[in-house]
C-alpha cells in the first residue's frame, strides 16, 4: 500500500495513451509496463536502487522478463552515465552493470517519461514534476542533465505523435 500504488496505475495510463498515438507501439503492452514499473516498492517505502533491484528480482522470479527490464531503466534516464560513481552495494553495482549495458528502446523512454508525468491523484506537467521532487530530496547530482533527457524524450514522443503528450493525459492539472 502507498502512494505509490497509484501512482503506477496513472503512469500506466499515461504510457497507454502516449503509446496508442505511436506507429509501431504497443499501447497494451505500455500500460502493463507503467502499471508494474514500481513493483519492487512493494516492500516497504525504500529508495530509488533498492526499489529498482527488487522489482527486477521479482520480476524475473515471475519469467517477466521485459517488466524487469523497465524495473531496472525506468529511474536512470541518464542511463549508463548516471553511474558517474562506484556503487556501494551489491544491488546498485548489478544495477549499473545492467543498465551499462543496454541502449534504451521507445518502451524504456516511454516509462521514464511516464514516471515523471503521473502522481498519485493523476498528471502533472514536467516542470511540476520536477518542482515536487526537488522540493522533496533536492536536487541531486546529474538532476539538470536528467530534467534535459526527459524534455527530449517528450520532444521526441510529440513529434512521432502529431500533438503534445499532455493532449492524451486526462485532466492533467
Amino acid at each position: 500500500p502507498g502512494p505509490w500504488a497509484k501512482h503506477s496505475l496513472n503512469v500506466g495510463i499515461a504510457a497507454r495513451n502516449i503509446a496508442a498515438k505511436i506507429d509501431g507501439m504497443d499501447a497494451d503492452r505500455a500500460f502493463i509496463f507503467g502499471v508494474l514499473h514500481d513493483i519492487g516498492r512493494r516492500v516497504g517505502i525504500v529508495d530509488i536502487p533498492t526499489h529498482v533491484y527488487a522489482g527486477y528480482e521479482y520480476c524475473m522470479q515471475k519469467g517477466w522478463d521485459e517488466v524487469a527490464r523497465i524495473c531496472m531503466t525506468h529511474s536512470y534516464l541518464l542511463m549508463k552515465d548516471e553511474f558517474t560513481y562506484d556503487p556501494e552495494t551489491e544491488h546498485e553495482r548489478k544495477i549499473k552493470e545492467y543498465v551499462s549495458a543496454i541502449e534504451p528502446d521507445d518502451y524504456d523512454k516511454l516509462i521514464q517519461l511516464c514516471d515523471a508525468l503521473a502522481v498519485d491523484y493523476g498528471f502533472v506537467i514536467l516542470e511540476k514534476r520536477f518542482v515536487d521532487v526537488t522540493r522533496r530530496y533536492g536536487i541531486m547530482e546529474g538532476y539538470i542533465k536528467g530534467l534535459e533527457v526527459a524534455f527530449a524524450i517528450k520532444e521526441d514522443f510529440e513529434k512521432r505523435m502529431g500533438c503534445s503528450i499532455y493532449d492524451v493525459l486526462p485532466d492533467i492539472g
